[in-house]
């Protein structure tokens, strides 16, 4: 089944004028332009690629384990489960000469030790500064004295479908593997791969073991960082996707000031696609954008006068296509910055100003106590944060269960992490101090608890 898998010279005449030269680009015009070679290109950057190993202790169970017939009988003799030490290997780029390395996230995650090898052969062991799940990169730090080769970050918003790339990695374990190709398509969306849907795709070969390796440009430039491949055997069929540069750019940003983690700016507000129904609906000459269907009260687009039912078609002048596009635009702006967005409305179009918040920090979760069915779960507050983790719409109402505790009556009713507290005995609930309130005020004979677990409300009763 198929899948996406985590995975002579051209001469140029110069114009006489005192401004640099821009080289148009163009398709081979002789036999001694198809005998051009990437050599020089690979010399120059294939030494900022590097080798990724990424060690896990796994607690090895006896099969014979919770068996009451040995436990009974050789529970004394029977030997420990002894840890066993797998590895994964992936690949990585140096992007700055200090001994800053990206990957992916998928390649170090649950790593207890991660060791980077340079394309010298030289070995180090490595320090985890951040990673981040959704957009699947992590950021490495190795401790060295002299300045490393790196690759230069590209604006990945100027690549276009066409262009020629090399990708660099360690496919399969063989050694560092350039393989070629075009870009395929930009702002690929629909991958399925991380949260942030937004990709380069692109034909030259990419297998196991090239994740986190780099996509480079014909100026040897990083222009992504390949990720995954769609496969039915495992194998490149030619279509690959790579994190865009500048979603890296931002990530990296976010190391280098000292954060272990990346932070998204914050909008407020629930979007949905564009179908061709919905732009019919609208009146849209076609399925583009992004409609707004819930807003924060007090959230940034609320605040810059954007209404529910409105549709964004553009950030800074580029265009946005969905949700997808919308978030990345979003993130690689970063917290702060103001950025003007082109907003539709009854056929009428404008530009507005909007500012880019710091998300809401998550509170603490509290432990619920007393005589009751929740008694032992953690719950908090939804915030921005939380509902991006939780991938529930940021406008989401409730109480989110964060934890349960052994023997509790919450563990009792099979409540779990991530279940949502949506009214008690028929009063709506929208934080912790609803429920804590409504909880304390006793019950009749029955509890009634209205609880939402993926997407579904559940009534139940208890006595």
């Amino acid at each position: 089944m198929a899948g996406v898998i985590a995975a002579g010279t051209i001469s140029v005449f110069a114009p006489a004028v005192s401004t640099p030269a821009v080289a148009e680009k163009q398709v081979p015009q002789s036999h001694s332009d198809i005998q051009l070679s990437y050599a020089p290109l690979v010399k120059s950057t294939s030494g900022a690629v590097v080798n990724v190993y990424a060690g896990r202790k796994v607690q090895q169970r006896s099969p014979f384990a919770g068996d009451p017939f040995f436990e009974q009988f050789f529970g004394g003799q029977m030997r420990p489960n002894k840890p066993r030490f797998e590895q994964s290997l992936g690949s990585g780029v140096i992007v700055d000469g200090s001994g800053l390395i990206v990957t992916n996230n998928h390649v170090i995650d649950g790593a207890d030790d991660i060791k980077v090898a340079l394309a010298d052969g030289r070995e180090f062991s490595s320090k985890l500064l951040l990673n981040d799940v959704t957009t699947d990169l992590a950021i490495l730090k190795i401790d060295v004295k002299e300045q490393l080769p790196t690759v230069k970050l590209a604006d990945s918003d100027k690549v276009e479908v066409g262009d020629l790339v090399l990708a660099i990695g360690n496919p399969f374990g063989v050694g560092q593997t350039v393989t070629s190709g075009i870009v395929s398509a930009q702002s690929r969306t629909q991958v399925g791969v991380s949260d942030f849907d937004f990709f380069i795709q692109t034909d030259a070969a990419i297998n196991p073991g090239n994740s986190g390796g780099a996509l480079i440009d014909m100026q040897g430039n990083l222009i992504g960082i390949n990720t995954a491949i769609y496969s039915r055997s495992g194998g490149s069929v030619g279509i690959g996707f790579a994190i865009p540069s500048n979603m890296v750019s931002a990530v990296v940003k976010s190391a280098e000031s000292g954060s272990d983690k990346f932070e998204r700016p914050y909008v407020g507000a629930t979007f949905q696609a564009i179908t061709p129904d919905i732009a019919a609906g609208l009146g849209l000459k076609q399925p583009s954008g992004a409609l707004i269907t819930e807003l924060v009260e007090k959230g940034p687009l609320a605040e810059a006068g954007i209404t529910v039912g409105e549709v964004i078609t553009a950030i800074d002048g580029v265009k946005v296509d969905n949700p997808d596009a919308l978030a990345y635009r979003v993130s690689t702006a970063g917290i702060g910055k103001t950025v003007q967005m082109t907003v539709l409305n009854d056929g009428k179009s404008r530009d507005v100003a909007v500012k880019l918040a710091q998300p809401p920090k998550e509170v603490p979760a509290r432990e619920i106590t007393g005589r009751n069915p929740l008694a032992g779960a953690l719950v908090q507050d939804i915030t921005p944060e939380l509902a991006r983790k939780a991938r529930v719409a940021p406008t989401t109402r409730g109480v989110m269960i964060s934890g349960v505790k052994d023997n509790t009556p919450a563990q009792a009713m099979n409540l779990k992490a991530g279940d949502i507290v949506r009214g008690v005995n028929g009063t709506a609930i929208g934080n912790v101090d609803d429920l804590l309130t409504v909880l304390s005020a006793g019950r009749n004979a029955l509890w009634r608890l209205d609880i939402e677990r993926d997407g579904v409300i559940y009534r139940q009763f208890v006595r």
